[in-house]
């Protein structure tokens, strides 16, 4: 990368970090009564019928079922659309679109994961600019007009979806995977009860874990962090690595499992304010490449990205070495950072998290090309790589033969 592009992207960053305090940056209200507490948030907004944005899994494994019994309880009608996919396309947007229109609904609620409210926030942007796509928003502050109300109910503790200003959509034709940027993409309700995230396969507690903690850690190391971001990153961190495996190997852990939903809201918290960095970047090209599940492809690539960045977050992975009591003061930066990236893979091992993934070498430029298009000029990332290193990583992480 040569100087002026550099120059380019750090004067870009810097403008968004000094502009931060004049942002109209919020978090959403937390539901009072967990779903019990839904229908008083609609008749507070005059709201009567809800399009619900969700996934079968999501009705297979019974999760709808409070919900659905609080609208039958108070004679709430509703529209259930129940077609979400994992890395959701512009086609199922464009129906869940037409089942909004078509039902006359006036009231967004996504349930389920990240997929689910990815999906309600693209609907939601296509309601706020009926003349504009998809594409047309891609990228940051496009959508501009309020969207319809949205109230996010998360069913794994990983995306932060729910306290995000971003919705990632894959294109139907091309397969480009890409982000849709703006404040009122951020959820005006959230709904945190661990209940919901009670039968979630270990697999999936897993994967989704570390997708938080890779939202935690990328805030915090990238050159936006500010004191807000860095001490709900700080806690969220320490949150996943004393609960985790306790909600991997007892799902029914009701107080790991909130601890676990507490960490993925503050983590989303924290980079939807400073953003993320090469993990999420080099993971999307997957996702829409392969249909590779976020969650996985963040964990299995977080740890080779921060040996990548070496010294330059030896100084911030110290602190997190020591928040998380694996180093004390004592410990100089590189001891206590190997320290911190080692326990990161360690984490991944008694997760049963892969070391590799299937990456064909024939795709590594286009997989490259799409992340370096993602991460620049917009992810403030400890230092700034060509497309060189980036094809670097991807061959660290492809599966041999």
């Amino acid at each position: 990368m040569n100087a002026l592009t550099k120059i380019y992207i750090r004067a870009y960053q810097k403008a968004f970090y000094i502009a931060y305090p004049f942002l109209p940056y919020r978090e959403p209200q937390l539901v009072e009564g967990g779903t019990s507490g839904i229908t008083s948030v609609l008749d507070d907004n005059n709201k009567k019928k809800p399009l619900v944005i969700t996934d079968r899994g999501v009705i297979d494994y019974k999760l709808f079922e409070p919900l659905k019994s609080e609208f039958e309880k108070n004679s709430i009608s509703y529209v259930l659309f129940d077609k979400v996919v994992p890395n959701p396309t512009t086609a199922v947007v464009e129906e869940a679109l037409s089942f909004y229109k078509e039902n006359n609904c006036d009231v967004l609620i996504a349930i389920g994961g990240g997929s689910s409210m990815d999906t309600a926030k693209a609907v939601g942007a296509r309601i706020a600019n009926p003349k504009k796509s998809l594409k047309q928003m891609k990228g940051i502050l496009k959508v501009m007009h309020k969207i319809p109300l949205l109230i996010a109910i998360p069913t794994t503790a990983g995306t932060g979806s729910e306290a995000t200003l971003a919705a990632v959509v894959v294109d139907s034709n091309t397969r480009d995977k890409y982000a849709i940027n703006d404040f009122p993409l951020i959820p005006r309700y959230a709904v945190l009860d661990p209940s919901y995230t009670l039968t979630l396969p270990p697999s999936l507690t897993a994967t989704t874990g570390i997708d938080a903690l890779t939202h935690a850690i990328e805030a915090y190391i990238g050159k936006s962090s500010f004191k807000l971001t860095r001490r709900e990153a700080k806690v969220a961190i320490r949150l996943i690595f004393n609960n985790i495996e306790k909600a991997y190997m007892d799902g029914t852990n009701k107080q790991a499992r909130f601890s676990m939903s507490k960490a993925a809201y503050l983590a989303g918290c924290a980079f939807t304010r400073s953003y993320v960095g090469y993990v999420h970047a080099l993971s999307h090209a997957l996702s829409g490449k392969y249909n590779t599940p976020h969650g996985l492809a963040n964990a299995v690539m977080l740890p080779y990205v921060l040996e990548e960045y070496g010294k330059s977050v030896y100084p911030k992975l110290r602190k997190l070495a020591i928040c998380i009591g694996i180093a004390d003061e004592l410990d100089d930066e590189k001891t206590a950072s190997l320290r911190f990236i080692d326990e990161v893979k360690k984490l991944n091992a008694r997760l049963n998290i892969p070391t590799t993934l299937e990456i064909k070498e024939d795709d590594i430029p286009s997989l490259v090309n799409h992340a370096y298009k993602e991460a620049h000029p917009l992810y403030p990332t400890p230092e700034l790589w060509n497309k060189e290193r980036m094809a670097k990583l991807y061959r660290r992480v492809m599966k041999q033969e």
